[in-house]
């Protein structure tokens, strides 16, 4: 991706400074409790189909 922002003369973009209202307790707390479980939940999901007609074959 980089190097497609590169190409055109695009840059990515960071934030200066982290906002004044992050609580970083809470941000360490979700990556320990929430984000494993949404995780796990997307890594379970079976092999899909791209098509909105026509269902996956098995």
């Amino acid at each position: 991706m980089w190097r497609l922002l590169e190409r055109h003369g695009w840059s990515w973009q960071a934030p200066a400074r982290r906002a004044l209202e992050r609580d970083e307790h809470a941000v360490e707390l979700w990556k320990k409790e929430v984000w494993p479980q949404v995780k796990a939940s997307w890594r379970r999901a079976g092999p899909g189909s791209s098509s909105r007609t026509k269902p996956a074959s098995r």
